[in-house]
């Protein structure tokens, strides 16, 4: 049965992802007239345009990560994401002309400096879902699972996949809603979560199964060490011995519905607008991207 006229779908883009691969598989020849790196801004532009050709949105968030390893969750654990190398400045340099481009390209924008694109795309979609209103969370970053539902799909436009619940539960194990909890047990290198040693995420995935939620793990401690699971008891110890980390590194990996979105920014501030070539065409020609601008012009 189609959903009410009045429903819509929106696109909600996590600009990272594909600001940096755009950066780093460009080559670095392509610059503004005056000699600026510009790899990251075309590479980003081609996607957006190529992303609404192929989906056809009709309503398109762009969000994006001001600080690019951290966030407000640094001040409970300082070595969230701390493995990484800092971005170039070449790379930082960017941001803020892709925050333009989106702009001009018909997206609405969001960036804070303390909250991350996951959380203003959370925020953003804890206005939308409750009236009805369903979202494509458009990244690469499995992370954002957490927030797949019967309304909320996770594309992954490069590889074109497409997340519903179910493929989620396949991929991980574990449904939507326990994605946090899988992350809490077995933590995540990539952001320096780091879950309970010795669990990983099978053993995790195995424990989420047969317990429900990091929560129902820890309330049935006790049973683990008479279940069935390999090395019952060992995980049990693991368990008992590194609790404060579980949860700290569920609240690190869930995302916050609470990140500042300026006005109300609701549905109506999210219609895709198309590429308004008033403010495009001088970005375009400010940026030597002769080519783009032709495309964008029929876009």
């Amino acid at each position: 049965m189609p959903a009410p006229a009045h429903l819509q779908v929106v696109h909600l883009v996590d600009a990272s992802p594909y600001i940096f691969r755009a950066h780093h598989s460009l080559p670095a020849s392509i610059k503004t007239p005056e000699g600026a790196r510009a790899g990251a801004v075309y590479g980003f532009a081609s996607f957006l345009l190529k992303l609404a050709d192929d989906e056809r949105p009709t309503h398109l968030a762009v969000c994006f990560d001001r600080n690019l390893n951290g966030s407000f969750r640094n001040d409970e654990y300082p070595r969230y994401k701390a493995q990484r190398d800092e971005p170039p400045p070449e790379l930082v340099a960017q941001i803020d002309p892709c925050l333009e481009m989106a702009a001009a390209l018909g997206a609405a924008t969001f960036i804070d400096d303390r909250y991350e694109a996951d959380d203003l795309i959370a925020t953003l979609l804890a206005r939308l879902t409750p009236p009805g209103h369903g979202g494509v969370i458009v990244t690469s970053d499995k992370d954002l699972a957490q927030l797949v539902s019967d309304r909320v799909s996770l594309l992954d436009f490069a590889q074109g996949t497409r997340y519903t619940p179910a493929a989620i539960q396949e991929k991980f194990g574990v449904r939507p809603d326990q994605i946090t909890d899988l992350l809490g047990l077995a933590g995540d290198p990539v952001d320096n979560i780091p879950g309970v040693p010795g669990i990983g995420r099978k053993t995790a995935a195995e424990l989420l199964a047969a317990y429900g939620h990091l929560e129902d793990v820890y309330a049935r401690l006790d049973e683990i060490p008479f279940s069935r699971m390999r090395g019952a008891k060992s995980v049990s110890f693991k368990l008992r011995e590194h609790r404060d980390l579980a949860f700290l590194s569920k609240r690190l990996a869930t995302v916050a519905v609470d990140a500042p979105i300026p006005g109300n920014a609701g549905l109506d501030d999210l219609v895709y607008r198309g590429t308004d070539m008033a403010v495009a065409g001088p970005l375009f020609d400010r940026l030597g991207f002769k080519g783009m601008k032709e495309r964008a012009s029929k876009n």
